[in-house]
């Protein structure tokens, strides 16, 4: 029997805006609303609203709830402070990604992860299977709409809201508090390269919490963002996305995340992740801009010097820059910025140039 396609809280709200429905990992979403690249770019001029409410919520709770966390992801949860994020992978044996996360610490003794909305039913499986502490995993996914307001101006937004919160909120900082007899989470986490914040909202006050935004920054130029827009965003600040630029078929040093490694605990799949590194890297995910027309898509293979050494992971015509970039996985040898490739699009070879990432980086 096919599975139902669920719902967030917020779906007749985006209905009501005009947003397009589509079916994305197993949810019905806003694609867009008013076009990819308008909302593309209110984002980077203004401030956007997106509803992420599909993402998934783990719970971890217990006396030994930290050290079970930094078991299972390969960044260091143990040395992190109470009120702070961290982003980080978490790996199987082999040393490959089963997913990507944000660990949010309350305390040694209360966790939230926030997962991705296809692997949410996977990673708690994963969690629970390797469980080494006195801890407990709950799927919370349920409880919570999480909201991004991402953009120049989603500061002027909050501190016009909670002021003393948007006064003291730091990148990957988190403060949780009441309001209008709800339990909020507000956290300076985004996903699109600009600044901006998450929150976390008890899942029947999503409608409630969007209008408060959504009216109070509507002479800021608030709009809502859809999927479309979620994704070029990502990519011009070379944000992975799972299931395109990695998967169980990749691993964090060739993927760019080295950085969300820390090397001197021990975690789940280091022992391959190890291996990995005394070998030496084959291959590496690089971006690269087209030199001709024509804009990359996932699978389109890549070529250098007349061979096949990988191909596209993602791809767009960035808004921004106003040229189609992209990623892909490319052998060593072809991995050096400035090299020349070729992407194969429908029969033809199409130029490109492999270049420094991220593409577009915010001021300030």
């Amino acid at each position: 029997m096919a599975q139902e396609t669920l719902k967030t809280a917020l779906y007749e709200v985006h209905r009501q805006a005009g947003g397009r429905m589509v079916e994305f990992a197993g949810w019905m979403m806003p694609v867009w609303f008013s076009g990819i690249g308008e909302e593309h770019k209110s984002v980077r001029t203004a401030v956007g609203m997106f509803d992420v409410s599909h993402m998934g919520q783990i719970r971890v709770t217990g006396a030994g709830a930290a050290a079970a966390v930094d078991w299972l992801v390969t960044n260091d949860v143990a040395g992190l402070p109470a009120g702070r994020a961290l982003y980080t992978p978490t790996l199987n044996e082999r040393g490959t990604i089963v997913d990507d996360l944000i660990v949010y610490k309350r305390s040694d003794s209360d966790l939230l992860l926030c997962v991705n909305a296809g692997t949410t039913a996977k990673d708690f499986a994963h969690f629970t299977a390797n469980n080494r502490g006195a801890a407990l995993f709950e799927n919370v996914s349920d409880r919570y709409s999480q909201i991004a307001v991402q953009g120049p101006s989603a500061y002027a937004v909050l501190s016009r809201i909670w002021p003393e919160v948007a006064a003291s909120l730091k990148p990957f900082d988190f403060q949780e508090f009441d309001h209008s007899g709800y339990r909020v989470m507000v956290a300076g986490t985004g996903y699109t390269g600009e600044a901006g914040y998450e929150l976390y909202v008890p899942w029947e006050a999503g409608p409630l919490f969007w209008k408060l935004f959504m009216e109070t920054g509507s002479d800021l130029g608030c709009k809502p963002i859809g999927l479309g827009a979620r994704d070029t965003l990502r990519l011009e600040a070379k944000f992975c996305l799972y299931g395109n630029d990695i998967d169980e078929t990749t691993n964090p040093l060739e993927a760019g995340l080295k950085w969300t490694v820390h090397g001197e605990k021990d975690f789940l799949g280091k022992r391959a992740l190890d291996e990995v590194s005394a070998a030496g890297l084959k291959r590496k995910l690089v971006g690269f801009e087209m030199l001709d027309r024509g804009a990359p898509r996932q699978h389109y293979p890549i070529f250098w010097q007349g061979s096949p050494i990988g191909e596209v992971t993602s791809g767009t015509m960035s808004p921004t820059l106003d040229k189609a970039i992209g990623l892909g996985y490319v052998s060593i040898e072809a991995s050096g910025r400035g090299t020349e490739l070729e992407i194969e699009m429908r029969g033809r070879k199409a130029g490109a140039r492999v270049v420094r990432t991220p593409f577009y980086k915010a001021r300030g």
